[in-house]
């Protein structure tokens, strides 16, 4: 008699990410539901990067896992620094143009945090950091970029992982965090908290 392997418990994506759905399945985890979890991701006054991100991932997972208790949630969020100076996402593209003009031929960080709760209430975070450095931009290139609509929904107003790529001339760190979900970070914490590997 074949014996059944155990159900694999239920996962839940707090993020309506279509990038982070993605990199979640180039791991081999596919949600069972993708629930957003709407919160104000307003820093506070004197809020680092790194506690920002954190924060943030903390309660859209929270929020998340009230409305599943029997599954584990998984949430994330990134923010870009430049020096002390946060990048959210931008509001427009005229917000955009300021902040691609900003990172053009410096050095910024951006922190991915990714939060976990497991059913039973235990909870875990982790925070990916990575350092990326752009060339210097020209006022075609950044009007090229906004053209594309790329920015739009973006922490610092670009994505890696789409034509922002070409303006990359260093990155050490986590190529995945920066697209928005470091997976090292993000198995090592389901994982951890008892999710099957």
């Amino acid at each position: 008699m074949a014996v059944s392997e155990p159900a694999r418990p239920k996962l839940v994506l707090a993020s309506a990410s279509p990038r982070r759905l993605e990199l979640l399945r180039q791991i081999g985890l596919v949600p069972d539901a993708v629930d957003p979890a709407e919160i104000d991701e307003t820093p506070l006054a004197g809020e680092t990067a790194r506690r920002l991100a954190l924060r943030l991932a903390r309660a859209k997972a929270a929020t998340c896992a009230a409305r599943h208790p029997d599954a584990f949630v998984l949430a994330a969020d990134t923010v870009v620094a430049v020096g002390r100076r946060l990048l959210g996402k931008p509001a427009d593209a005229g917000e955009a143009r300021r902040m691609l003009a900003l990172l053009s031929g410096r050095a910024h960080r951006v922190l991915t945090a990714v939060a976990a709760h497991a059913p039973g209430s235990r909870a875990g975070a982790r925070l990916s950091e990575t350092r990326v450095k752009f060339k210097r931009l020209t006022e075609q290139e950044i009007a090229g970029y906004l053209a594309t609509g790329e920015w739009d929904g973006k922490a610092g107003g670009y994505g890696v992982q789409g034509r922002a790529g070409a303006f990359v001339t260093d990155l050490f760190g986590s190529y995945t965090g920066v697209v928005g979900l470091p997976l090292y970070e993000t198995r090592a914490l389901l994982v951890g908290l008892g999710y099957p590997e």
